[in-house]
């Protein structure tokens, strides 16, 4: 399946705080996207692997993305190394996206700045004819691919974005794909430990934060990202 962005994300719902809003609107203006969770967030205080399995496929369908996969590397303990890059880059290979959204560069959570790193190292790898992949459902070596852009979203600390997404019209999809993950965050009722995800604050912030990058640019919400080179633009009237 050939897609055009492929979203990846240290933990089920990174995705979904990250970029939601942005891959509900590249989805309603007809792109495939599909999502790569690197592990089942199992180190997780709230819930269980099994329960965020649940929660990140319902999200999946809120979002209407094209597929959606698990590597399963270690929560807390993976790492940037040859053998994680090589399987991340037989996913890129198989996918062949245009364009990568990933983890912010830096975070409070130490997996989102390592699988940042690491998505992005596998991003430039996957490009290289001398590296020879074979992916279990295809027969025969993958084919080199490098996409074209690699973007990171923005999560727990505030980064001053590069861009940022209109995404008014599909704040409320994002919020519902957010909100799937039902063991993670507010519920009054909740008698599992509180963690720093797990306030009202924390959730009425997905809300203020698109706010608050809307305002900037003269929107009601929005979504912001970083980029690794300098964005370019055929002439000054295409900013806006």
């Amino acid at each position: 399946m050939k897609l055009d962005i492929l979203a990846i994300g240290a933990h089920p719902d990174d995705v979904e705080l990250g970029c939601g809003g942005t891959i509900a609107k590249e989805i309603a203006n007809g792109k495939k996207v599909g999502i790569i969770d690197l592990t089942r967030g199992e180190l997780g205080t709230r819930g269980t692997a099994e329960t965020r399995d649940n929660e990140a496929a319902h999200a999946a369908q809120i979002l209407g993305v094209s597929v959606r996969d698990n590597m399963e590397f270690a929560d807390g303990f993976f790492i940037n190394d040859r053998k994680h890059q090589i399987e991340i880059i037989k996913m890129i290979r198989k996918y062949r996206p245009e364009i990568v959204l990933c983890n912010a560069v830096t975070d409070r959570h130490i997996d989102h700045g390592k699988g940042s790193q690491l998505v992005s190292d596998a991003c430039f790898l996957s490009g290289l004819l001398k590296i020879d992949t074979k992916c279990e459902d295809f027969d025969g070596y993958q084919e080199p691919w490098r996409p074209k852009f690699v973007y990171h979203y923005i999560q727990w600390k505030h980064i001053e974005p590069d861009f940022v997404v209109d995404i008014s019209d599909y704040i409320e999809k994002k919020l519902e794909a957010v909100y799937a993950y039902k063991t993670q965050f507010f519920n009054a009722k909740s008698k599992e430990p509180e963690t720093p995800i797990s306030s009202k604050n924390f959730t009425d912030s997905v809300d203020y934060r698109a706010r608050d990058l809307g305002r900037i640019v003269g929107v009601n919400h929005a979504e912001g990202f970083t980029v690794e080179r300098y964005p370019a633009v055929k002439s000054l009237f295409d900013l806006k």
